[in-house]
C-alpha cells in the first residue's frame, strides 16, 4: 500500500514527528530513508524485504534480504548496487548513514575512555571491519586516559589470513604517542573464535609494545554480526 493511502497516524514521517523515532519499526525507519518504492512494490514492502532474515548477502536481481538493520548497514556499495529498487541516490543515503554512525562512535571514543561502555569499542570495530571479504588487521591507538587518538588499518590479507609485522605496529604507536592500544581484526569466515595464531600474535605484540611502554588492552575479533573480546575471555 502506498504511504499516502495509510492513515495519517500510521505514516512513518507523521508517526516519527508525533511519537519520536523510537516508536518506528526498523522497516518504517528504513522507508523514510528510501522514500519511494518500485513498480508494484511500496516503500514499506521494499524496506521490509531488505530487512528479512534470509542471510547477509543479496543475490543478483533477488532482494533476498540482508538479515536485519545491522546487516543492511554493514552492506557494501556493491551489495546495495545489486538490489532492484536501490539506485545511486538511495545507495548514497544508506552509505552516508553508516559513515555518520562510524563518525559518531569515533567521537564518543575520543571524548571518553573506551571502557566507559565496553560494547562501544566492539560496535565501532564491527562498523569498520565486519563486511570485509578479506582479513584486515587494525589498531586503535589510545592516550593515557584510554581515549581514542586514531584507528588505523595496518595490514590486509587474503580470505583466511594476513601478515602482521610487530615493528610496524610499534612505529605507528610511537607516531601517535600512544599509551595503549586495542588490536582488532576480522574473520571473513564469520567465526569469532580466536585461533592459536591469533593468541600467539597477541602475545608477540604485547611483548614488542611493552618495550616502548605501550600496553595492549584488548584484541577484538569481528565476524558477521558479532565480536569477541579476548580480554573478556581471559585470553590476553
Amino acid at each position: 500500500m502506498p504511504l499516502k493511502d495509510l492513515p495519517a497516524d500510521a505514516r512513518p514521517r507523521e508517526k516519527l514527528l508525533a511519537r519520536g523515532a523510537s516508536a518506528l519499526s526498523d522497516a518504517e525507519l528504513l522507508a523514510l530513508l528510501l522514500r519511494t518504492g518500485i513498480k508494484g512494490k511500496g516503500v514499506l514492502q521494499l524496506a521490509d524485504e531488505l530487512l528479512q532474515l534470509q542471510g547477509n548477502k543479496v543475490a543478483e536481481g533477488n532482494n533476498a534480504g540482508f538479515g536485519g538493520i545491522a546487516g543492511l548497514l554493514n552492506a557494501t556499495a556493491d551489495d546495495l548496487k545489486r538490489v532492484k529498487g536501490i539506485g545511486p541516490a538511495k545507495r548514497c543515503e544508506l552509505i552516508a548513514v553508516l559513515e555518520l554512525a562510524r563518525r559518531a562512535m569515533a567521537q564518543q571514543l575520543q571524548e571518553r575512555t573506551v571502557f566507559a561502555d565496553p560494547n562501544a569499542v566492539k560496535h565501532y570495530v564491527q562498523l569498520h571491519l565486519a563486511t570485509r571479504k578479506y582479513e584486515v588487521f587494525a589498531v586503535l591507538f589510545l592516550d593515557t586516559q584510554n581515549k581514542l587518538l586514531a584507528m588505523e588499518e595496518l595490514f590486509r590479507g587474503t580470505l583466511t589470513q594476513t601478515s602482521v609485522y610487530p615493528r610496524e605496529v610499534v612505529i605507528r604507536a610511537l607516531h601517535h604517542q600512544a599509551a595503549a592500544v586495542v588490536l582488532a581484526h576480522n574473520h571473513p569466515s564469520g567465526t569469532v573464535q580466536p585461533s592459536r595464531a591469533d593468541e600467539a600474535l597477541t602475545q608477540t605484540l604485547k611483548a614488542a609494545l611493552a618495550l616502548v611502554d605501550v600496553r595492549v588492552l584488548d584484541h577484538i575479533i569481528v565476524g558477521h554480526g558479532q565480536a569477541l573480546s579476548m580480554a573478556e575471555k581471559g585470553l590476553l
